[in-house]
């Protein structure tokens, strides 16, 4: 049991850090834009309103750790517990679901044409 609550600290951990930079993306007063993720080694694109862009991006980053945190929860059920599933069929759709909303929404709103 001890390594399930351990297993769920670190995942916490990591939960934490998403919110951690997202609340710093939203407060940022940086002249240029954030990526989305830590993939994306690409120069940041060119935004109308950089600081509207980054508290969107911060708030998305803060919805998702909070997420993250919730899927982490089967892992305090037990070792054989079929909930953990949902741990990892979640990060996935979770995942494919922010990148979408930054896709279709975030940087089609901000982006100079």
């Amino acid at each position: 049991m001890t390594g399930l609550i351990i297993t769920f600290i670190i995942w916490t951990l990591i939960g934490t850090a998403f919110i951690v930079m997202g609340i710093y993306e939203c407060f940022s007063k940086r002249a240029t834009a954030f990526t989305f993720g830590f993939w994306s080694n690409a120069k940041p694109l060119v935004m109308k309103d950089v600081k509207a862009y980054n508290a969107a991006l911060g708030k998305l980053w803060i919805v998702y750790g909070i997420i993250f945190i919730l899927l982490g929860t089967p892992f305090l059920t037990g070792h054989n517990s079929p909930y953990i599933l949902l741990s990892i069929l979640g990060m996935l759709f979770e995942s494919i679901g922010a990148m979408a909303i930054y896709t279709i929404k975030i940087e089609n709103k901000y982006k100079k044409q």
